[in-house]
């Protein structure tokens, strides 16, 4: 339980900067006062009007406005003046207009032996060797509330920071000048706030890290390389540019276009942001139909304000005429023709066919040194989704790949450890996968993968960029519109295809011989272990009504 309040105080704690009525909780130290904002209110103020009640939640009484109290709403914002470690809990305004919303309160004790709790802190940062400064966050309602708002500082527990001449206090901040390593740690600001008379302390423990200032990183073009693409007369393609710049870079990226051609569709750009911390840049656009005036040089140019521009140029070009089929006749073209369209047509047949029955020539000797063959993303995100996406992802996807086939999958959920940063889970677990199976799901929109999270872009700076990892996906049922999904996510589907599952939880559809799971083997490594010779079928445990396909 500690550890997952950690993770949830310290995202909340981590931007300082800005004042927001969306944040999810509240935090105030047992015995110093606090105040809680209504969601549904724009404004910060608490001179507004009193146009919100507030209740405790699960109580019909509202909360009383009398300030003598020490819980009362004044304004729009509730005071606890000052907090007790039984407020703790949900609270609910309501507006005049019947909109609602909720803030959750923690009060929350200091770890033993300090002043604040090492857990609950505002992470700040400062560059190493530059002077700069921190700010004690969060005092807006005090100011509003107080002329009289005095501000002291202390590292950690302990006053005399002023003697260090490095150190000097400017309003509600704290310059440090020339900062060093030795200089991180945990400060305190405090500031007294005066109600009805009685006065309180108002503290804030502020955990600061000194880090390098990063060195600015040159812009490099990743695509194209001065190349050629020959394209037929009518066909469609997608023009793309693609290039990599330091996160501190204010970079742009445009294209030229041939003197005889403009395109229709105005160029897309994107900007992503990789593991490294580097900016992902693209821009692209579609030729939906090709023409006699689109073959020509396109030229992409990236450049920033300190840097010379870089360019590069990708060829349109006419396909080159091949006499040689007609030159050879015959039946030799219709014979090669046919044999294509057989191997094609069977194509998966035939690989799940080579891999059981050469599997110890395959397997022997090889050896790429990863862990898992499949690394499986899926939002967990989702609401009235989540039961058929968690039952296919954790119940059917093990059955058959695992169980039947052999494989062996990470699940992010399942196979990750507590306490282990997510990040660094999700990038080395997919370094150490041979696939990535990404699970969508068809509408509403918030059962969809529309927003990118970190994950998805993990995996797919992998697909295109680091490690070239193949990509299959798999869609709940049919999705009928893409164009609403990530920019990557629409390039995954054009170059690796998709595949839809339709089944539900029958013994049938859980069946590794199924056309479904064939064509998921097929676009797996080679199994050590086929399902003719693996586990047999196991009957799930959990009720077999049908997945609910959203």
């Amino acid at each position: 339980m500690i550890s997952v309040l950690w993770i949830v105080c310290w995202i909340f704690l981590a931007d300082s900067s800005a004042r927001s009525c969306v944040n999810i909780a509240t935090f105030v130290p047992v015995g110093e006062p606090g105040a809680i904002c209504c969601p549904q209110k724009s404004s910060s103020s608490v001179q507004a009007s009193d146009n919100v009640t507030w209740y405790r939640n699960g109580s019909a009484i509202p909360i009383t406005r009398d300030t003598y109290s020490r819980i009362h709403q004044r304004g729009d914002l509730l005071w606890f003046n000052p907090a007790h470690m039984e407020d703790s809990g949900l609270y609910q305004c309501v507006g005049q207009n019947s909109t609602k919303g909720e803030k959750q309160l923690m009060v929350f004790n200091n770890s033993e032996g300090f002043c604040f709790n090492q857990e609950i802190t505002y992470l700040q940062r400062l560059f190493l060797h530059n002077s700069g400064k921190l700010t004690c966050p969060d005092l807006d309602y005090f100011k509003n509330e107080s002329t009289q708002l005095v501000l002291q500082w202390f590292k950690a527990c302990y006053p005399g920071l002023f003697e260090d001449k490095r150190f000097r206090a400017s309003g509600e901040s704290l310059i440090i000048n020339e900062p060093s390593r030795n200089d991180e740690g945990i400060y305190i600001c405090q500031a007294t706030y005066t109600h009805m008379g009685i006065l309180y302390n108002v503290s804030r423990a502020i955990n600061l890290t000194v880090i390098v200032l990063p060195q600015k990183i040159p812009v490099e073009i990743m695509y194209p390389k001065n190349n050629s693409i020959q394209v037929a007369l009518g066909s469609s393609i997608v023009m793309e540019c693609n290039a990599s710049a330091g996160i501190e870079n204010s970079v742009f990226m445009d294209w030229e276009f041939p003197d005889k051609y403009v395109p229709q569709d105005k160029p897309k750009k994107y900007i992503a942001i990789s593991p490294s911390g580097d900016q992902i840049l693209g821009n692209k656009f579609n030729i939906s139909k090709v023409k006699e005036e689109n073959y020509g040089q396109y030229l992409c140019i990236v450049w920033s304000f300190d840097s010379e521009p870089v360019a590069a140029y990708l060829m349109l070009e006419r396909p080159v005429l091949n006499l040689q089929p007609y030159l050879i006749g015959g039946l030799v073209p219709l014979a090669f023709i046919l044999l294509t369209a057989l191997v094609r047509f069977f194509r998966v047949e035939i690989v799940l066919w080579y891999r059981e029955s050469f599997q110890p020539l395959i397997s022997k000797g090889v050896s790429d040194g990863k862990l898992y063959d499949a690394y499986v993303l899926y939002s967990q995100n989702i609401a009235n989704c989540a039961y058929s996406m968690n039952i296919f992802v954790l119940k059917v996807l093990p059955e058959v790949l695992e169980k039947q086939c052999g494989y062996k999958l990470f699940i992010f959920g399942r196979d990750d450890l507590p306490g282990q940063a997510v990040v660094t889970v999700v990038d080395e677990a997919i370094r150490q996968s041979r696939r990535v199976i990404l699970v969508l799901v068809p509408d509403p929109p918030y059962c969809s993968m529309q927003k990118p999270t970190f994950e998805t872009e993990i995996a797919v700076y992998s697909a295109l960029i680091r490690d070239g990892i193949k990509v299959i996906l798999i869609e709940l049922d049919k999705i009928k519109d893409y164009s609403d999904m990530p920019e990557s996510i629409k390039y995954l589907q054009q170059k690796h295809g998709i595949l839809t599952w339709k089944g539900d939880l029958s013994e049938k559809s859980q069946m590794a011989t199924t056309t479904f799971w064939k064509n998921v083997r097929y676009q797996m490594p080679a199994s050590k272990c086929p399902p003719s010779s693996c586990f047999p079928l196991l009957p799930l445990t959990f009720n077999s009504s049908p997945i609910s396909e959203g």
